[in-house]
């Protein structure tokens, strides 16, 4: 469901990244959100800055220039603030931004920038893990992937991310909703789980067992296993626990863009 996004004065915060990378789109972005909005423009210099700019930004909506580690950072400090429901991001992606593209964000500074301040809000679900960590968009067990937006740049990630990948089957129990569907003695390939909307997790394990494809709760157990989550490999750990959060967070979109 779609609501007006309510606040015409934005905290428009640029990212790092943003500003090394592109910064052409960093100030085309700047010069269309302040054009159309009452604007406070903020450069942190690190994540603690970013943090305490994001936790200060008082009834101004907030609109993340940046990539998708960007959007991640700023969902995940709303989240652990416990401030997320109550609060509507906006991104205008510079970098690396498969993760927002996918989410509805238009790609292009001008267009995305128009959505920030004609768009819509669109709630969204979340994956919520045992350690408070959160899921965007996508979760694989073990990485499937060269992680999105994350690696450029850093040859040693690449290389452990490669180990890991290639490292073959891994023996994983994984219980949907409380029922085991695959157990230690089932070697597996790739578990990918990813919202899917009304509460629900899509859940897909190859080799595929027998298995429904959604679950509310899912719970994997297994002796180190890594994963990633919306491009940034963690682990290893013994046990993890993801549950959906529905509607758990609120994102700018262009009005009538999704379903």
């Amino acid at each position: 469901m779609a609501t007006s996004a309510t606040s015409d004065q934005l905290l428009v915060i640029i990212d790092p990244a943003a500003r090394q990378g592109d910064g052409e789109s960093v100030r085309i972005a700047k010069d269309v959100l302040s054009a159309g909005a009452a604007a406070k423009v903020c450069l942190p210099d690190s994540p603690e800055e970013f943090a305490r700019v994001l936790g200060r930004r008082g009834s101004r909506r907030p609109v993340v220039v940046g990539d998708d580690r960007a959007l991640v950072r700023a969902v995940s400090l709303l989240h652990r603030h416990r401030e997320l429901s109550d609060c509507a991001l906006s991104v205008v992606p510079v970098g690396p931004a498969s993760l927002a593209r996918s989410l509805g964000v238009p790609p292009g500074a001008v267009a995305a920038a128009r959505a920030v301040l004609e768009g819509s809000v669109r709630r969204l679900d979340l994956l919520v893990d045992d350690s408070d960590g959160v899921v965007l968009g996508c979760l694989g067990i073990p990485p499937a992937a060269e992680p999105v937006g994350v690696l450029p740049g850093h040859p040693w990630l690449r290389s452990l991310v490669r180990r890991v990948v290639h490292g073959g089957a891994v023996r994983l129990r994984v219980d949907l909703d409380g029922e085991t569907v695959t157990d230690l003695d089932h070697p597996v390939e790739t578990v990918s789980i990813s919202p899917l909307g009304h509460g629900l997790a899509s859940v897909q394990i190859h080799p595929s067992p027998t298995l429904p494809t959604s679950a509310h709760t899912i719970t994997v157990t297994g002796e180190n296993f890594h994963y990633h989550a919306d491009g940034v490999p963690s682990g290893p750990v013994r046990r993890r626990t993801w549950r959906v959060a529905e509607g758990a967070w609120g994102l700018v979109v262009p009005g009538g863009s999704r379903g």
